[in-house]
């Protein structure tokens, strides 16, 4: 990888290479749209966060070279977040197309520990870890956020709130006021599905995100459960946003593999503050 694009310089301001993927899709305009930009540096978080703020989008991915492969931090329009997977998706395919090498496994270090990814044909396959859930009583402000009673709660960084149907699920139309209030950053919701082993949809306005499209990381808690309740560790999952998504998972004993399709949608130049200069992008690749 040619290492002269969008390189941190001192006391000049510049342009940034950006690249909006959509995540967990086969075509444009559908999954889970994600930006990624490269850096040679870290700036400041400040600009960082700045940056996503201005994105708008449920995450912007910032990696960096390393010894290993790539540091990859991700963050939403109001905060960094410890793992993102369409994300992380998004960044691997931004990697692996605009490579001039034909590697088939990167590694990202992230505050989730390292993430092995891998290119299976047209699909990405990500190694990420699997976090149990914990069943705990339904919150009474749960309960009226979502205007349904849930068949079974689970909690862990997030809620998970089970339903019957696959018909419940899509036709949710949960008071993301009230969900702001609960004491976890979000709320998944998910039901057994009809042409899927199962279905979600996943609300995080708290994070700025008031219903991610395709949500990877909410399938390290999911598969693990559904494994379990299915009795079989390959699962189809679908994500019911109104973009929609489909992810193929697997639970390999202590980790998740999740795999998707994506696709670029749009590359730019992105105009930055002479307080955070960056030199302006020479070509395509990274």
């Amino acid at each position: 990888m040619a290492r002269d694009d969008c390189v941190l310089l001192s006391g000049s301001s510049g342009f940034l290479r950006q690249y909006q993927v959509d995540a967990f899709a086969d075509r444009p305009f559908t999954g889970n749209p994600a930006a990624v930009c490269r850096l040679d540096e870290w700036p400041e978080d400040a600009f960082l966060q700045a940056i996503a703020e201005e994105n708008n989008l449920s995450e912007t991915a910032f990696f960096v070279p390393s010894a290993k492969g790539f540091h990859l931090r991700w963050f939403t329009p109001v905060r960094e977040v410890d793992l993102c997977g369409h994300a992380t998706l998004a960044t691997a395919h931004v990697i692996f197309s605009e490579s001039a090498d034909s590697a088939t496994e990167i590694v990202f270090e992230t505050r989730s520990g390292d993430l092995p990814v891998r290119r299976c044909g047209d699909r990405i396959e990500m190694d990420f870890p699997a976090i149990p859930l914990v069943s705990c009583p339904c919150p009474e402000l749960l309960q009226e956020a979502l205007g349904t009673a849930p068949c079974a709660v689970f909690v862990a960084d997030i809620y998970v709130a089970v339903l019957d149907s696959e018909a419940q699920v899509r036709s949710l139309k949960p008071d993301l006021g009230r969900l702001t209030q609960l004491d976890k950053r979000a709320v998944c919701v998910t039901a057994p599905g009809e042409q899927a082993d199962f279905v979600s949809r996943y609300f995080a306005p708290k994070m700025g995100v008031p219903e991610d499209p395709v949500t990877g990381s909410a399938h390290c808690k999911l598969v693990p459960y559904w494994a379990q309740r299915l009795g079989k560790c390959e699962l189809l999952a679908r994500q019911l946003s109104k973009r929609g998504g489909e992810l193929s998972c697997s639970l390999r004993g202590e980790r998740v593999l999740i795999a998707g399709k994506a696709v670029t949608v749009m590359t730019s130049a992105l105009m930055v503050l002479p307080e955070h200069p960056i030199q302006e992008p020479e070509g395509p690749n990274l």
